[in-house]
């Protein structure tokens, strides 16, 4: 699924967790590993890079470090991608006063510009633990088929509990539209008929998929985009949430009219896998 993996690094508290959290990610893909400091090479934080690494019994023969100066996030991107890194590590900073996660800036304009997946984590473990209660984003488009397909192989490795796949969709307008009629009965016939469309078109999609022994429920939600896969996200206590990457790059105007992947990240409700799609 992932080849190489990379975590850019800060000497931060939270670095050996973000560390540790690649390690296992890079063992449960069978893949290598890549660290990326952007900044000056220091003997004292050389040192300290080795002995999490002795500590926490790294294969090095896995592991690449880059050291560069520049521009954080243009640094990062054009390194994954010389690379041919294909997934991209990196943590979420818990907003001051509240118990919520958002992106940090860095990570924010990584996501807008870079073709690389990325893992969002919001509370990285040095001894981390494998995703059991997922949720992946079935929203009818022509790469959900390739998300679901993914994130159910992700499911696999993990040996998930239960994966819920869940598809937002829009009825606003459904009643509008069939003013004079008798509304009552056909706006429920009509809402009835759109959500059993599209949880068989879910039901094609898991038809072609090794789906192994997983529980998987299909939920249809109507609402604002990004909003009610949030809060479903939440109410099931999921630990992963799994999202296709925008279909184009994200740019100053996404930020004034939010895109439904910027609300999420405004307002993290787990941890975040953004799959980039073929």
């Amino acid at each position: 699924m992932f080849q190489k993996i990379a975590l850019a690094i800060a000497f931060s508290p939270r670095m050996e967790a973000l560390m540790c959290e690649t390690k296992r990610f890079a063992r449960l893909f069978n893949a290598e590993v890549i660290f990326i400091h952007i900044g000056e090479r220091i003997e004292e934080e050389e040192i300290e890079l080795n002995r999490i690494f002795e500590k926490n019994g790294f294969d090095l023969s896995k592991i690449t470090v880059i050291w560069e100066d520049g521009n954080p996030s243009k640094k990062i991107i054009s390194i994954c991608k010389r690379e041919n890194v294909d997934l991209l590590v990196t943590g979420a900073l818990k907003k001051e006063t509240f118990f919520k996660y958002h992106f940090s800036s860095i990570a924010r304009k990584m996501m807008r510009r870079s073709d690389v997946s990325l893992m969002v984590l919001i509370d990285p473990k040095i001894n981390p633990k494998p995703f059991h209660n997922i949720v992946i984003n079935g929203t009818d488009d022509p790469k959900t088929a390739e998300i679901i397909k993914k994130g159910i192989a992700l499911a696999n490795l993990e040996k998930a509990k239960l994966v819920h796949i869940l598809n937002e969709i829009q009825l606003l307008g459904l009643r509008m539209s069939m003013a004079g009629e008798d509304i009552a009965s056909k706006v429920e016939d009509t809402r009835r008929r759109l959500i059993q469309d599209e949880v068989e078109k879910i039901e094609n999609i898991l038809s072609e998929i090794d789906k192994e022994d997983l529980k998987i429920n299909i939920k249809i939600v109507s609402g604002k985009p990004g909003y009610e896969i949030s809060r479903f996200t939440e109410r099931a206590k999921a630990d992963l949430l799994v999202l296709r990457a925008p279909n184009h790059k994200l740019s100053l105007f996404d930020r004034f009219f939010p895109h439904d992947l910027e609300f999420i990240l405004n307002d993290l409700p787990t941890n975040l896998l953004i799959l980039q799609a073929n």
